[in-house]
């Protein structure tokens, strides 16, 4: 059951991590040099409402298989190497930052596009561009922390 729980784990984590490093790394600086701001905002509102989905279920996944970890296999926070407690930290930091993005940048996105108020919609855009490589940042900080955690600390 162990090796279910990490590979979910880990498949989550990739999902969500590698999506925003994709998106802030080479989709954005592509759209931001070859299309104009309507088709623009029109296409990152439409990559949001593909990806974050995912992201939500791979949030579920993170949380439920981390806390089982954690407390069916390991005994609990008390038992948990000191790793393991920055890198659920650095998790929450990131959840946190995406219900942000979630509920206030994408929705005035979203209600942008829909009105055609493309300055509205870029304002939103950047600030979510913003947030994405924050959490993109912390995302590889904390996959460094989980991958190499057990061997760095003392």
């Amino acid at each position: 059951m162990m090796g279910v729980a990490v590979l979910l784990h880990v498949l989550a984590v990739v999902i969500w991590v590698g999506g925003m490093f994709f998106a802030y790394m080479v989709l954005r600086p592509v759209a931001a040099s070859q299309l104009e701001a309507p088709v623009r905002l029109t296409l990152w509102g439409g990559v949001f409402a593909r990806f974050f989905p995912w992201v939500w279920a791979a949030i579920a996944v993170i949380l439920l298989t981390g806390f089982w970890m954690i407390f069916a296999v390991f005994g609990g926070m008390g038992k948990v190497a000191l790793y393991v407690h920055a890198m659920l930290g650095l998790g929450v930091v990131m959840m946190l930052i995406f219900f942000h993005v979630f509920f206030a940048p994408y929705g005035r996105l979203r209600r942008a596009v829909a009105a055609n108020d493309w300055p509205a919609g870029g304002k939103a855009l950047g600030q979510i561009r913003m947030l994405v490589g924050i959490n993109t940042l912390i995302g590889l900080a904390t996959i460094a922390i989980g991958a190499g955690g057990r061997y760095l600390a003392p």
